[in-house]
């Protein structure tokens, strides 16, 4: 049929599009965000690509369903301010009849969500945690190099070696200082050697050198001169990881351990393909425009239905983390009501615009009627 053709046409034309426009915003912000989580020491400068990329994929299905619902809105928006939507309902089509082909359209949109939402979140946040991890926990040993000072985020010490050798056996005139109990010491060698303990810790072991500590501002300074000296400056890998968090648990684990924190997780995926389906039936009769009136009128509500039902989403998935409500009792209220509050935008719509239509012909040839009598 003319009409579904050309309505899913123009409806992928414009998802492109707006795709494309979202997509790039969100990878500026994602830029700007992860370049400030390696600007303070959270993330490593060398993994900014791999985690803008694992964002993205963890962000795809929330712009899919965003993209749907704009792009509904503006093709359905045009078509009234044009008034090619006029000419659709002379001929036959009703406000119901848009139904099937934005469907048809949107439903490789809502298998991409549910797919992207059940499998690519999880994994994006699993791979995103994994490096963050790793980088904080990584060892001030991977951090030495010659001639710099590292200050470990969870020691209480400065550390600096001139030199080191190749196969990092060996260190060449050490310095170390530190700060307990308002006290500062500073221990100074000619000559070191790293060494692994056998539980697995890694030290810098300084030979033959002195050790200051004191007070500042005070004269009761003690030197000590010592034959072995040493620093840990790497702790044993722990053998079991940290739990992981729920939104980087596979889908089937949530299912199996059905905690407060991995059902509230478990809401959150599976409203996202429901959420998709919701905006897409909301934006049918939400697009209507009066061709005299501005264009972007709809644009307005529509970021305010989006945002108060995401926002309703996040506070079911709070409650239920919280133990507040139920997984089914969170799940099926809120998108009940979107759902019928799209049934009930489509009978005001139809009966302001099918209805109207009909009535103003219906007035038209009983007028002709009359004045052909």
């Amino acid at each position: 049929m003319i009409f579904q053709q050309a309505l899913r046409r123009e409806l992928a034309y414009t998802a492109g599009a707006v795709f494309l426009v979202m997509l790039t915003f969100m990878l500026t912000s994602l830029v700007i965000r992860i370049l400030g989580m390696a600007a303070n020491g959270k993330a490593s400068p060398n993994d900014v690509l791999m985690l803008i990329g694992l964002a993205t994929i963890g962000y795809l299905s929330i712009l899919l369903s965003a993209t749907l619902f704009i792009s509904t809105l503006i093709v359905l928006t045009r078509w009234y301010k044009d008034s090619e939507m006029v000419v659709w309902f002379s001929a036959g089509i009703s406000l119901r009849d848009l139904i099937k082909p934005v469907l048809q359209f949107a439903a490789p949109f809502f298998v991409m969500a549910l797919l992207l939402g059940m499998f690519a979140w999880p994994w994006a946040n699993q791979q995103s945690s994994l490096f963050r991890d790793r980088f904080q926990q990584r060892g001030v040993l991977s951090m030495i190099a010659s001639g710099r000072f590292i200050e470990p985020a969870n020691g209480n010490y400065v550390l600096f070696i001139e030199g080191i050798d190749a196969d990092m056996k060996y260190a060449r005139n050490v310095f170390v200082a530190n700060a307990e109990a308002g006290k500062i010491g500073v221990a100074l060698s000619h000559q070191g050697q790293f060494q692994t303990m056998p539980n697995g810790d890694r030290l810098v072991v300084m030979e033959h050198g002195r050790r200051y500590a004191g007070t500042p501002g005070q004269l009761d300074y003690r030197i000590l001169e010592f034959d072995r000296y040493a620093v840990k400056v790497d702790n044993k890998p722990p053998e079991n990881e940290s739990d992981v968090p729920p939104k980087a648990r596979n889908t089937l684990d949530l299912i199996r351990n059905p905690t407060r924190d991995n059902l509230g997780e478990l809401l959150w995926r599976v409203s996202l393909p429901i959420l998709a389906f919701n905006f897409v039936m909301i934006a049918i009769p939400l697009a209507y425009v009066n061709p005299r009136l501005g264009r972007y009128t709809p644009l307005v509500f529509a970021v305010l239905i989006y945002l108060t039902y995401s926002n309703m989403i996040n506070l079911a998935q709070a409650w239920v983390r919280s133990g507040t409500l139920s997984f089914w009792m969170a799940i099926w209220p809120i998108h009940l009501a979107a759902f019928l509050g799209a049934v009930g935008m489509f009978r005001y719509r139809q009966n302001r615009s099918l209805g109207g239509w009909r009535a103003v012909f219906g007035l038209r040839r009983k007028d002709t009627k009359g004045s052909q009598a």
